[in-house]
């Protein structure tokens, strides 16, 4: 199974991009990964904000793949029941799943449709650059226990 996270907007800080860096190619022993970013919208009403950048990311999103959320109203899960996640989709055949976070005002109401699930990382909220190392490391953490390696106690 191939993995892709979509993402708004450039990663400004250092330390965002290190550990983005750092958890990618540790994501890449278990399967292919693509990060896509895509150009965040500026100056203009929430609604069609929303709609442009929706409409980007839609362009980075294979046929097929399934598609996760994260979105602070989303399902929370546990790091085990986020690794079940990863595992049935891997199991049953899912060919690439694409992880998508939206930008200061979320999703377009024509891409949460498109979605097969929406989870929440937790119910704090956390700036867009740090989701996205957070993103990848529960990713790489999902993998670790799929494979009942040590990193996960």
């Amino acid at each position: 199974m191939k993995l892709r996270v979509l993402w708004i907007g450039k990663t400004q800080q250092e330390w965002v991009r290190s550990g983005i860096d750092e958890y990618a190619s540790r994501i890449r022993r278990y399967c292919p990964l693509e990060i896509g970013e895509v150009r965040e919208e500026k100056a203009s009403r929430e609604e069609a904000m929303r709609e442009r950048e929706c409409g980007r990311l839609l362009k980075l999103l294979p046929k097929g793949a399934r598609l996760v959320l994260l979105d602070e109203k989303g399902t929370e899960l546990s790091s085990t029941d986020f690794a079940a996640m990863l595992g049935r989709n891997r199991d049953s055949g899912v060919g690439e799943m694409a992880f998508a976070i939206g930008g200061a005002y979320g999703f377009s109401a024509a891409f949460r449709e498109k979605a097969d699930s929406i989870i929440s990382l937790s119910r704090m909220t956390f700036t867009h650059q740090m989701v996205r190392v957070f993103l990848l490391e529960q990713l790489y953490r999902g993998f670790t226990i799929l494979n009942r390696e040590p990193y996960h106690h």
